[in-house]
């Protein structure tokens, strides 16, 4: 089963690094966001992926073509008057990338709609590249193919992110209290999977997935929704990448589950 992921956008809300690469390739521990979530994917079976790429896509075309070289040592010998380049200790992930350049402007919709042919007639995984988490890939297929339905969004509660005022009836304040994890809603985290059908609710390149092609799976009833309960963290601003450099640091970051 491929894995499509959505890394085509500006990144205007972590412009510090974004106005250099795509957000996608903005490092977490010296390697890419994009890296560690197709880590995620592996680590469950699944190696082939497509990625939806558009701003600066030229910088995820020569990092995967780079990709083998920056994982091994390397002895670039001059000695005999020419350039000879012997690669030790060879490395490499056992995946099959596409990298397809789906527009700068293009909308969430649209990029996906622009890899059909690459997809093929099946189901197929898709998820952002710029979040990672550490959603079982496995129970979320389980689940998509027991609700029979066209897509299957993972949903989690990122919780309240400021203090709680607790009103009554009344009108009248009844407490202050700390924030819970149960204060929050749910969100789409993306980690979604969907059959071929997806591709005839997205009717172009100005289609947004979220607020058009979802809304119009929903009133078709034929939307699922897996609750997470694990980690998940989005990387839209610079305090949030952060907090995710300082677990992959202290070698507590809880998506990594390869080892």
């Amino acid at each position: 089963m491929k894995t499509v992921i959505l890394a085509g956008g500006f990144g205007t809300r972590i412009s510090e690094e974004s106005h250099l690469k795509p957000k996608p390739m903005i490092e977490i521990g010296e390697k890419p966001i994009l890296w560690h979530i197709m880590k995620e994917y592996s680590y469950y079976g699944f190696n082939e992926f497509i990625i939806c790429a558009g701003y600066k896509q030229h910088i995820i075309k020569e990092w995967f073509a780079d990709y083998f070289l920056h994982n091994s040592d390397v002895t670039f010998d001059y000695t005999n008057g020419q350039s000879e380049m012997i690669v030790h200790n060879k490395h490499s992930e056992p995946w099959k990338v596409t990298v397809v350049d789906t527009g700068l402007h293009t909308q969430t919709g649209g990029r996906v709609k622009r890899i059909k042919n690459f997809v093929g007639n099946e189901t197929f995984m898709l998820t952002y590249g710029d979040a990672v988490g550490d959603v079982n890939i496995n129970k979320l297929l389980d689940f998509h193919k027991s609700n029979k339905k066209i897509g299957t969004i993972s949903m989690y509660n990122f919780g309240q992110n400021k203090g709680v005022v607790e009103v009554g009836k009344d009108g009248m304040i009844t407490a202050f209290r700390e924030k819970s994890d149960t204060d929050g809603d749910l969100i789409n985290i993306g980690f979604m999977v969907f059959e071929p059908e997806l591709f005839n609710y997205i009717e172009g390149d100005h289609t947004l997935l979220e607020t058009e092609s979802l809304t119009n799976l929903v009133a078709d009833h034929q939307l699922a929704g897996y609750v997470h309960k694990g980690f998940w963290q989005c990387m839209d601003t610079l305090r949030e990448k952060q907090r995710l450099d300082k677990l992959w640091a202290s070698n507590a970051a809880p998506w990594k589950l390869w080892s």
